[in-house]
């Protein structure tokens, strides 16, 4: 693939700091051809990244160097090596130094090969990547690792894309390629790259001078210089991305720019997410507090042991030593620190890393959460915050595809300041949610009333299927529904959906005349029928749509051959007079414009015998494939009346027009939508005057600012009712340029074109010049349904005490009914509005709005009702209450509201409002999406949900969580989100308890020992006791206790308060546990003190009744707290036998393993007496008593038969709802009107708006 056989392989890149120009200081990357002689760059080619990636963190030498130190940065396990180290000094040393390194040598080796399997994964990845092989033929075949800069690359169709390269050549005879960006962002629509220059690989000798390797995807700056100094642009458009597909072109050529690691997908390539859960940072100072009580008991053990050497006179029992009392107290601090370390939860880490791996397990393996249309399920993408999500406060949500399907329909439209209803249309859509539209079960497809047969349309590629969602249909005879879903990789809009638009009659009544018999209309029609032509044309032409057919592959997409009968050139220009519209003579016979003329009358000739069903199935198998649903469905309401696009190239389109047939329209440039501009426009040479045109569609608020026209306020009253019935609306306007304006504009925007410093905002300046004086034409209206179950899951949220917000970039009164729709909004809802011009006014109206909130409180609405308020603020005014003067007032109004509606708003200003909640509000707040204008909000969260739906896969690759549809955020948050913040929380406790617990046994024991650092118990159990005997049960514990049924969470949404005030895991709840630690080990090691008192047994026959006590209790204690299941009874019983088994082997095998003492014999003895399994069996019983008490009263209902729980939890709502109705006051107006067809039962109710 790489290098020409017959060429040196010579060149590379090299650096080049001399620059002409304002950035004459910035480094450049200059590439040249493989084949220029240099000898410099044979040198420097060496210091290039070759096209080999390696994602792995560690190699097979560095592995353990390099994972030793990152496990060394955790303060948890420098702490016990440091012990380790300790117990090797002799003076201070507490049991024998090898045993106790065991504990760090456990759980570092088992982090260790955690680490390694994830790495294997990444290793294998990387070879399988590294391994791909390219081109053959006049090429060399080579492997991906072996790529560099300046080879040459030769790609076939579906090939995918080893290194960032600059397209040289395309087999596409318009120098158009076609790629697919789906490996990188997800998105499977085809985006349409240029070739820069063309050339012939043997006699290439330019050089390409580039910006440095960045991660900015949309961003590519730089120029190719030919050997006559002669210098072309280059941009993002003339770049093949890495990981990308080659689609729609059987050959392309490019020099290789970026490789491996350099490359933009790589630059973008951070690495797994990493955020610090809520419950962790709280874990971390209840360690601290660990920290401090061993530092504690170790002053006092020290203190005691100065104290009882200095009361000793001689002792005949102790070897005479010099040691001042003192030393020796500071000597025994550190033994006792050897010997309580188990009070720091050495193994707690490791056990949280397995238990939250055990936790995402069960969340994406949940049926419940699947979705078997698009065969997916959850995503976790973040490891370690799943307990976050039992502790939402606030839900920031987008709203199109996140609260709405985002499969755009077309609804109606106004043209000319005439509304047209499209009142079949309606009955049509209506028809089609009947039918449960997008349910697998249900056909996919929609019959048109003005259709014979379905609208079927299948997209195919050279060697994969790539079909579109919306495009299947149920009698597909290849595969089935099912089984061509599973393939499906969302993002490219088209299909049956979009397609069944029922045209109005009196608008297709209009239209109808341009192919009438041949009779003037009168004037003021015809002036209105050619608005209505020109708004067809601009739906048709202004877009990015892609067309493909079943009998025209993915691949090898041309210009469509034209088959529908045309009309003459003498019928056409009749068809102008009628329109009171004159060719311009220069257009009409230039070559381009005869040539295509005589192509049709050829056409005609060659189709004469062709069926007028064959040309119905053409038109009807079009394939569209848009970059968003907007386009695809204005491309098919157009195609609906008539005006049909067959094709596209760079250079023109294809159209079907009324009373015309085929025309092929000069597009002379295209004009993309921007962020910032809100709208997207193309120039062209008009079909039919000759004339340069520009057809403009965007936001409706910025095109009636930029346009003229008498039928505005017409327009402006339709737009209105548009939103007040939930539709998304869009304006289409245009406007006609003279020659010398159109040139005088073209000389600017070519420079900006080729400018290679501020090319963007050259760009954007040149779009806003042009896009000035418009003459409206019309609006539109587009359906954007609810997803199922949205409305249920915003109630049950907001029962659980989240306040949801939506921040939107739609009108206030579509985002207001949307919201009455998903039951966001009620009707005896206060609306608050905030439209403000001015700072000062903002300010103004924040206090005004405050004030009447607290006036409705005193006219007798509970203090609890004032968050029946919902505040509603557009983009503008947003920007005003962002700014730091304003924060506080508005935070404290949103304080007073149950929900926010941020219309109009911008992706900065979402992730703005977000930090600010988040920061000043000190609340756990999370973010949903679906888009790449949600990835700064999902970013800014604390959790980051994104929604793999008709928007690609940015705002899912930059989330924490990604799942298909709204409704699984239910379940998601309300069910396993509090699962996995309780499991963990009591497992943390847990781990604590049991620590103090087994510790404060070791400690009482100094008070008997002289606080001389002795144990009661062997060194192996010692070390074990935690690290083995009682460590599984709280991972199976955390992994699969369940302390409320799912079914009981979903019913009672209002449990999950319990997490966001982090009831589970208090301070008061820490020292509790704490509290229950010292009383249980006071009990464990005094009734075996009292039982023995008196008795011959030795210091390890004391000892063996309180491990075994202390074990019982410690797993009993589990057992309580937990909704018990046999796999925890058998986890707990296989604890308690793998302890018994271990101390019996231990003592009868073990002679000389815990030296200087011999524990041979001794528990084989000391269970061989009653009385050991009477103090044992009293002391669990009077240990565990006060906990099991408790418990029972507060697990009381769950212990209830099915029936009477049911009773109880219908009876609990029952009076729940009783309580909200009869404090609520119901105002008695409402000025927000609601007419779509699924909230007529709140236009009948009661509101207020405080306005």
């Amino acid at each position: 693939m790489l290098g020409i056989e017959n060429l040196p392989k010579l060149a590379g890149p090299f650096l080049k700091t001399e620059r002409k120009g304002p950035a004459a200081m910035i480094q450049q990357r200059v590439v040249m051809p493989s084949w220029t002689e240099h000898e410099e760059i044979k040198e420097l080619q060496k210091s290039y990244s070759r096209n080999k990636v390696r994602t792995t963190k560690y190699t097979f030498l560095s592995f353990i160097p390099k994972n030793l130190f990152e496990q060394l940065h955790r303060f948890a396990n420098l702490y016990f090596i440091f012990l380790a180290a300790l117990n090797f000094v002799p003076i201070v040393n507490a049991f024998q130094p090898e045993i106790s390194i065991i504990p760090i040598v456990f759980v570092m080796s088992i982090t260790a090969v955690k680490d390694l399997w994830e790495d294997q994964r990444r290793r294998k990845s990387d070879q399988k990547v590294n391994n791909r092989l390219c081109d053959q033929k006049r090429y060399v075949e080579r492997r991906w690792a072996e790529v560099c800069v300046g080879d040459l690359v030769r790609l076939c169709c579906n090939e995918i894309i080893p290194a960032d390269m600059v397209l040289l050549h395309s087999s596409d005879p318009n120098g158009v390629c076609h790629i697919e960006t789906a490996n990188l962002d997800g998105e499977t629509n085809l985006k349409q790259r240029q070739v820069g220059s063309e050339f012939v690989p043997e006699n290439y000798s330019s050089h390409i001078e580039c910006e440095n390797p960045n991660n900015d995807l949309r961003r590519f700056r730089g120029f190719m210089e030919h050997p006559g100094k002669v210098r072309v642009g280059l941009h993002s458009e003339n770049l093949l991305l890495r990981s990308c597909t080659v689609r729609n072109t059987e050959t392309v050529i490019g020099i290789v720019v970026y490789a491996g690691h350099e490359t933009k997908a790589m630059q973008n390539n951070s690495g797994p997410r990493y955020k610090r859960s809520k419950l962790e940072r709280r874990l971390n100072m209840d360690v601290l507090w660990c920290v401090i009580l061993l530092l504690l008991m170790c002053l006092i053990a020290a203190v005691g042991h100065g104290f009882w050497l200095s009361g000793l006179q001689n002792p005949i029992y102790m070897i005479p030593d010099d040691t001042h009392p003192a030393l020796a107290a500071f000597y025994m601090f550190w033994t006792m620190i050897i010997v309580l370390q188990v009070l720091i939860p050495i193994s707690l880490y490791v056990s949280i890393e397995i238990v939250k791996l055990g936790q995402i397990y069960f969340i994406q393996n949940d049926l419940d959460l699947y979705n078997p249309v698009l065969d997916t399920g959850v995503q976790c993408r973040a490891l370690n915050i799943t307990e976050d999500l039992g502790q939402i406060q606030f839900l920031f949500s987008d709203k199109t595809g996140t609260l709405t399907e985002n499969r755009m329909l077309f609804r109606r439209c106004t043209v000319a300041g005439t509304e047209y209803p499209h009142h079949e249309n309606a009955i049509s859509l209506e028809q089609y949610e009947d039918q449960g539209c997008g349910d697998a079960d249900h056909s996919l497809t929609l019959r048109s009333r003005t259709s014979r047969k379905s609208l079927s349309c299948k997209s195919l590629s050279c060697n994969r299927s790539s079909v579109s969602l919306n495009t299947l249909t149920a009698e597909s005879d290849t595969h089935s529904v099912h089984d061509t879903l599973r393939r499906h990789t969302p993002g490219a809009f088209s299909g049956t959906m979009e397609c069944a638009v029922v045209p109005d009659p009196q608008l297709q009544a209009k239209l109808n005349t341009l192919s009438s018999a041949m009779r003037s209309p009168p004037r003021q029609q015809a002036a209105e029928i050619s608005h209505i032509l020109d708004f067809f044309l601009a739906l048709t032409v202004c877009n990015t749509v892609v067309v493909s057919s079943p009998t025209q592959p993915r691949h090898v997409v041309q210009m469509p051959v034209v088959r529908t009968p045309l009309r003459s050139l003498e019928e056409m220009k009749a068809m102008f007079q009628k329109l009171s519209l004159t060719p311009v003579t220069p257009a009409l016979s230039s070559g381009a414009w005869s040539e295509d003329v005589d192509d049709i009358q050829k056409a005609k000739v060659n189709s004469a015998d062709e069926s007028e069903s064959d040309d119905e199935d053409e038109a009807e198998e079009l394939l569209y494939e848009a970059e968003s649903p907007d386009e695809a469905a204005l491309v098919q309401a157009a195609k609906a009346y008539g005006c049909t696009l067959l094709g596209r190239s760079p250079e023109q389109v294809l159209v079907v027009v009324p009373g015309t047939g085929p025309l092929s329209i000069p597009l002379l440039h295209v004009l993309p939508f921007h962020s910032a501009r809100k709208r997207m426009s193309v120039v062209v040479r008009h079909p039919l005057t000759g004339e340069v045109v520009v057809y403009t569609k965007g936001a409706d608020n910025v095109i009636m600012e930029l346009a003229e026209a008498e039928v505005m306020e017409r327009t402006q009253r339709n737009l209105d009712q548009y939103a007040r019935e939930g539709l998304r609306t869009l304006c289409v306007a245009k406007k006609v340029l003279e020659e010398q304006e159109y040139e005088a504009w073209l000389k600017r925007h070519e420079y900006a074109e080729t400018s290679i410093e501020n090319r963007e905002e050259l760009l954007l300046e040149s779009a806003e010049r042009l896009e000035t004086n418009l003459t409206l034409l019309g609006a539109t209206g587009i359906v954007d349904r609810l997803q199922e179950e949205v409305p249920e899951t915003i109630e049950a949220l907001q029962e659980a005490g989240i306040k949801v917000w939506v921040l939107t970039g739609d009108k206030q009164e579509t985002a207001i009914n949307i919201a009455f729709a998903c039951k966001l909004l009620r009707p005896t809802d206060h609306i608050l509005m905030a439209n403000c011009d001015s700072k000062e006014t903002c300010e103004a109206r924040l206090h005004e709005l405050q004030h009447e909130i607290r006036q409705v409180t005193k006219e007798g609405v509970s203090e609890d009702d004032s968050s029946d308020c919902v505040l509603v603020i557009d983009g503008r005014t947003l920007d005003y209450t962002l700014q730091k003067e304003l924060q506080g007032s508005f935070l404290e109004l949103t304080c007073c509201c149950r929900s926010v509606i941020c219309c109009r708003s911008t992706p900065l200003q979402k992730s703005q409002v977000v930090r600010l909640v988040r920061d000043k509000l000190k609340v756990m707040t999370l973010a949903i999406g679906d888009g790449a204008n949600d990835v700064s909000m999902i970013q800014m969260a604390d959790v980051g949900i994104g929604i793999s739906g008709q928007e690609g896969m940015q705002a899912v690759m930059s989330s924490d969580f990604a799942i298909s549809r709204f409704k699984f955020l239910r379940k998601l948050i309300l069910v396993h989100g509090h699962w996995c913040y309780t499991r963990l929380a009591n497992m943390i406790l847990y781990f604590f308890y049991k620590n103090v617990m087994y510790v404060n046994l070791l400690f009482w024991y100094q008070f008997f020992c002289g606080f001389s650092g002795s144990t009661m118990t062997n060194s192996w159990v010692l070390i074990f006791f935690n690290l083995l005997f009682t460590s599984v049960p709280p991972i199976i514990y955390g992994v699969l206790d369940k302390d409320v049924s799912g079914e009981t969470l979903l019913d009672l949404p209002d449990l999950y308060k319990s997490g966001q005030n982090s009831q589970a895991y208090l301070p008061s709840t820490f020292w509790m546990n704490i509290l229950d630690a010292f009383y249980q080990s006071l009990v464990c090691f005094f009734i075996p003190y009292f039982a023995y008192t008196g008795s011959d047994i030795g210091v390890f026959s004391f000892g063996s009744p309180i491990n075994g006590s202390a074990l019982l209790i410690i797993l009993l204690h589990q057992l309580i707290e937990s909704r018990t299941t046999w796999i925890h009874t058998a986890i707990l019983l296989f604890s308690a036998l793998f302890y018994y088994a271990f101390v019996l082997l231990f003592s009868l095998t073990c002679v000389t393993c815990n030296s200087p003492t011999n524990p041979l014999g001794i528990e084989t003895k000391m269970m061989s007496d009653p009385l050991y399994y009477l103090v044992c069996g009293l002391t669990t019983v009077l240990a565990l008593l006060p906990r099991y008490y408790t418990l029972e009263q507060s697990q009381k209902m769950e212990r209830l038969s099915a029936q009477d729980y049911s009773m109880s939890l219908r009876q609990w709502k029952e009076n729940k709802a009783a309580q909200r109705l009869s404090s609520r006051h119901v105002p008695q107006n409402l000025s927000v009107n609601a007419d779509m067809p699924h909230l007529t039962d709140c236009i009948a109710e009661a509101g207020a708006v405080l306005s």
